[in-house]
């Protein structure tokens, strides 16, 4: 397999909920885009340079009028990542922009259903170790 380039973008989604009478703002990182680059690694750092320049995370997106435009902060880390600070109408957020090449994929598998007794056998037992193929074997 041949690696490819990909610029992915990580958001600081927000979510508010309300419980008993107080009002909660539940942060998460996400991975919100992954968008493969054709070419070299120059050309995935000039990619990921115009996303940290340009994109418009969804919290912001969602509440932006015509021709409104974020204050943003864009910082150059020294592993080639960018954090980006944006502002708009009260509201902030930030993104990470990086570089990453695809070295592997694997498509899903599933097992094949279990019989009911190997399920009453797992439900009186517990699950089997799973094993691990990077540990040393004895």
């Amino acid at each position: 397999m041949t690696a490819q380039w990909y610029v992915l973008i990580e958001e600081d989604t927000r979510v508010s909920r309300r419980a008993d009478g107080v009002d909660l703002k539940l942060h998460r990182w996400t991975l919100a885009a992954s968008h493969p680059v054709r070419g070299t690694e120059e050309q995935a750092l000039a990619a990921a340079e115009d996303a940290a320049l340009h994109y418009l995370p969804a919290v912001l997106a969602r509440h932006a009028r015509p021709g409104d435009t974020p204050a943003r902060r864009a910082f150059l880390a020294s592993d080639g990542a960018w954090l980006v600070r944006l502002q708009q109408h009260h509201r902030d957020c930030h993104i990470r922009v990086t570089t990453a090449r695809l070295m592997h994929t694997q498509e899903e598998t599933l097992a094949p259903p279990k019989s009911f007794k190997q399920k009453v056998k797992h439900v009186l037992d517990g699950p089997e170790p799973s094993e691990a193929p990077w540990a040393p074997k004895d």
